[in-house]
């Protein structure tokens, strides 16, 4: 039996994987600080309005800092997000990290049900296609798969929405009051993450059902599910473990998109409605979340694939 500390990655190879979350945070955040400026649109215009004259609107400017070289608009903004102060929304006026805050609950319970279903959907299905190889199991599977990927979220949830809501009236149109308001949602995003992942299952579950240590298994008289979900099974869900996190932060994009469909109020709407009206603050904050988001389940993801897989570990 291989000592504890054998299981786990080292000190040096989760310190390289959190500095990496670190710079991608870092660039993707200053990137889109320079987009927002460098893309047509004033948010002081959208402020005062259509009708408002110059001295106005450059009052606006100098009070919103927008009027300030991008340089020193930058280092300001650094400075601040060293000291965890996203500021203030431009049109709300009040602090970003509290719209924020009242926000992520209901994107995050969104995205974690969504993949969750995912999984639920793809690891059996999967697993049944790589043992029935050429069958109707698989043939449904392969169907099922091409179809979920070829439909676009947004128009997959708005058939959905037609189905189910409009002409069933099985499910609630709008809101997230009642659980019943996140089945549709949820099912929109789960069936095209899961159309990615059953492939990857499947095609991991049968390079795994070929290999020696399962041709020895068999041959030592070891019972045949046995072989299958006890030794196959576990080394094929190796390569999920990486995948499912880059998956989970495409749910968290495509929750923008679901959100404005469903009119749920979560994260993905304020950002949605903050591009619109050049909400700078909101949409930096915004951003600034996600990527925390995304990066902080790929560096877990990453710790979980390599205490399974020690040839990957860093030294």
């Amino acid at each position: 039996m291989s000592p504890p500390s054998a299981r786990f990655p080292s000190l040096r190879f989760a310190a390289a994987k959190l500095g990496r979350l670190f710079v991608t945070v870092f660039v993707i955040t200053s990137l889109v600080f320079v987009v927002l400026r460098v893309l047509p649109g004033d948010p002081a215009r959208t402020i005062a309005g259509l009708d408002a004259d110059e001295r106005e609107v450059a009052a606006l400017r100098a009070e919103l800092g927008t009027d300030r070289p991008m340089l020193e608009q930058y280092l300001s903004w650094l400075w601040a997000m060293l000291r965890a102060d996203f500021g203030s929304s431009f049109f709300h006026d009040r602090p970003v990290l509290e719209l924020i805050r009242e926000r992520v609950p209901l994107t995050v319970t969104l995205s974690v049900a969504a993949f969750l279903g995912a999984l639920l959907v793809a690891v059996p299905l999967g697993v049944a296609m790589a043992v029935r190889r050429w069958g109707a199991v698989d043939y449904f599977g392969m169907a099922f798969s091409h179809l979920a990927m070829a439909l676009p979220e947004f128009w997959l949830a708005i058939l959905l929405l037609l189905a189910f809501a409009v002409m069933l009236g099985w499910f609630p149109l709008f809101g997230a009051e009642t659980p019943l308001h996140f089945v549709l949602p949820v099912v929109a995003l789960a069936l095209s993450r899961a159309a990615v992942l059953v492939r990857l299952v499947r095609s991991s579950m049968i390079e795994e059902l070929g290999k020696e240590y399962v041709l020895a298994a068999r041959a030592h008289g070891l019972p045949e599910h046995r072989v299958r979900y006890g030794y196959a099974l576990r080394n094929a869900l190796l390569p999920v473990i990486t995948v499912g996190a880059i998956q989970f932060g495409y749910l968290l994009g495509g929750s923008i998109v679901i959100e404005q469909v469903f009119s749920l109020p979560g994260l993905g709407r304020l950002l949605l409605s903050a591009i619109y009206r050049r909400d700078f603050p909101v949409v930096q904050g915004g951003v600034i979340v996600t990527a925390v988001v995304f990066s902080g389940v790929n560096f877990i993801a990453d710790l979980l694939y390599s205490a399974a897989n020690p040839k990957i570990r860093m030294t």
